[in-house]
């Protein structure tokens, strides 16, 4: 390397906003970055003249990313806590020569910082939870104007959210404050509580609402097929590529809101390449070499816990981090059964516009609605409506025709809810191994005793599509094919 090279590559060091270690194969810190001194409270002499096994026994680095990838001889990613209280995420990686590990890179990012913006946040959300308990017997006009805001009144068919719960009112009110900004917005809950909806609202809300709304199912989306979905092709890309080309949902997106539902089913090498769009503001094209800049809001969901996907190794935590600016957490059904009665209604006046008719519910039927767990949340609910409009002879739609759906309530039997006993980790085993195994177990003893995909998601809490995904991933045969 010539004398320029390296002051250029020393300066690039001296300047990121990363931190970074170089150890030779035993452990051996070689060089650092000025800034790591601070954030991990050593000062660099001494920090030069340790090993990462020592720093480890003294509380400094917990734990070790170079210890890590010196016992995997893999890439690596953790969180930190360093001596001095800080929060950091950690990334390794090792380099080989002739088949010998030679050096480790690291580099960490301290997101103390980001965690107190979190928190001061979740303040904010507490306080503002706190002022509308206080005004709720007298509605503001804020309150007013998120009526005139959500719309869907009683003569609307194509009403736009049904938020008559106090939990939901506070987190549509949310919604529209954070609407102006382009901050990342993270919707947690479980499938079928409405996040597409709050999702296209929170569009409508914004500056982009001009722009388009693309909603992507990332559990929907064929593995081989998610890069060129995900960031399009240039022409002859692949065999059976389009002459012309394509933009993928990145550039689709541009100008409006870029939707992620079911984010957690994102592939490890996605994740690291929409965290680089996230980052850069750009992306690259399948066959192409020239990067191509885009400008989206992006929103995602899922049902699913991301802080154990991420212990678990299945999910970035820096792609988490990025994600998790603004989280926004609905509730189930059962929750909020003060929604009900608008989603029914609702629901009922877009059934009869479709089909043609004006029928009614008799009060037999509220009372099933009402007293319903719905595990399916609103999605349940409809498909739940739906059946008894088209069931029912008359214009009232009766509660003997209503009958409720078989899968809405637990089983009564034993026998229909499995009791999984987890296995014991193996003596060499690593925890995602052990996860993926104990996975494969659990669906394929659901698989045994419960009659579809449809029955084993209700069971576990996840998509339908999610269920399908995780067996093909093991290789089990859904029960409807099995003899």
């Amino acid at each position: 390397m010539s004398e320029i090279d390296r002051r250029v590559l020393q300066t690039i060091i001296e300047t990121a906003n990363d931190h970074f270690f170089i150890v030779n194969g035993d452990g051996r810190i070689v060089d650092i970055s000025p800034g790591a001194e601070a954030v991990y409270g050593v000062a660099r002499e001494e920090l030069l003249s340790s090993s990462v096994q020592q720093l480890e026994s003294a509380g400094v680095l917990k734990p070790s990313i170079s210890l890590e990838v010196m016992r995997t001889r893999r890439p690596a990613q953790l969180m930190q806590i360093t001596g001095t209280g800080r929060r950091v995420i950690a990334e390794a990686y090792p380099v080989f020569v002739d088949g010998r590990l030679e050096r480790i890179i690291s580099r960490s990012r301290d997101l103390t910082d980001l965690q107190l913006l979190q928190d001061e946040y979740a303040l904010l959300q507490k306080r503002f939870s706190d002022h509308l308990k206080r005004s709720q017997a007298a509605p503001d006009l804020e309150e007013q104007a998120l009526d005139d805001a959500l719309g869907g009144g009683p003569g609307d068919v194509q009403g736009t959210l049904q938020a008559r719960s106090h939990v939901m009112r506070e987190i549509a009110l949310l919604l529209k404050r954070v609407a102006p900004s382009d901050a990342n917005v993270l919707m947690l809950g479980e499938s079928g509580v409405g996040k597409t909806a709050f999702a296209k609202q929170l569009h409508r809300w914004s500056q982009r609402r001009a722009g388009p709304f693309i909603e992507v199912n990332c559990a929907a989306i064929p593995d081989n097929l998610f890069e060129s979905e995900m960031f399009g092709y240039q022409p002859g890309a692949f065999s059976g590529a389009a002459r012309q080309g394509k933009a993928g949902v990145l550039e689709q997106a541009e100008g409006g809101t870029l939707f992620l539902d079911e984010i957690g089913e994102l592939p490890l090498l996605m994740q690291t390449k929409l965290l680089k769009v996230i980052q850069d503001g750009s992306l690259t094209r399948l066959g192409d070499t020239r990067p191509r800049r885009v400008d989206f809001r992006l929103v995602v969901a899922t049902n699913q816990n991301l802080g154990q996907q991420v212990e678990a190794g299945l999910f970035r935590l820096d792609l988490y981090y990025r994600l998790n600016v603004i989280p926004v957490t609905l509730p189930a059904l059962r929750d909020r059964r003060e929604d009900i009665p608008e989603l029914a209604n609702a629901c009922l006046r877009r059934l009869n516009q479709r089909y043609g008719r004006q029928k009614i519910l008799s009060n037999p039927v509220w009372s099933i609605l009402m007293g319903s767990e719905w595990p399916g949340n609103i999605r349940e609910l409809e498909n739940w409506l739906e059946r008894a409009w088209l069931s029912s002879p008359t214009d009232q739609i009766e509660a003997p025709l209503a009958s409720p759906a078989p899968n809405s309530a637990e089983p009564s039997g034993a026998s229909a809810r499995p009791t999984l006993e987890p296995p014991s980790l193996g003596s060499d085993e690593t925890l995602q191994a052990y996860l993926a195994r104990l996975e494969r177990d659990t669906l394929a003893a659901l698989c045994k005793t419960l009659p579809s995909t449809y029955a084993i998601a209700r069971r576990l809490g996840i998509s339908q599509s999610s269920v399908v995904r995780r067996l093909q991933r093991h290789g089990l045969a859904p029960p409807a094919r099995r003899l």
